[in-house]
């Protein structure tokens, strides 16, 4: 039975993680709860395992130095500075005049907007270089303003 658990280690912890989610934890604390949790588990079940799981106490030790290169990582620290942009963006109105322009370009053209939240997604995916800090401004620049001009909000979010 133990040998059965040790062999199906990866879909268990991720069915784990889906119900850590679904009773409604954060994403992050739902990660961290769930990569501690069967830890634990694996490191009990290590001896039992007959060598398949090589876990034990001191290698939770390695955990802070994992998370400090994580966060010494000088790549992820755009993911919060373009976050800052595209909020900047929106609440000063710059974002909203540079969609309504290059929206104007676009504009005998049906869902000329949603042609002009492309190509600026394009310009800005282009200058950062990261999807995620690229995909969190798109979102916040051009949501609020699809939205006002009644775009469907399946089509305004995708």
């Amino acid at each position: 039975m133990m040998h059965l658990i040790a062999e199906n280690m990866a879909p268990i912890m991720f069915l784990s993680l889906v119900v850590f989610l679904l009773l409604g934890y954060p994403v992050a604390f739902a990660l961290a709860a769930n990569g501690l949790l069967f830890f634990l588990i694996g490191v009990e079940l290590a001896p039992l395992s007959g060598g398949t799981i090589s876990l034990d106490w001191p290698l939770l030790g390695t955990l802070p130095n994992r998370m400090w290169a994580q966060l010494a990582n000088e790549t992820m620290l755009a993911i919060p500075f373009f976050t800052f942009m595209g909020i900047i963006l929106e609440k000063s109105g710059m974002a909203e005049d540079l969609l309504d322009t290059i929206g104007q370009l676009f504009g005998p053209i049906r869902g000329g907007l949603a042609y002009a939240v492309i190509l600026v997604g394009a310009l800005l995916a282009a200058t950062t270089g990261i999807v995620a800090a690229s995909v969190i401004a798109m979102g916040l620049i051009s949501l609020p303003i699809m939205l006002r001009y009644g775009y469907d909000r399946r089509v305004a979010s995708g």
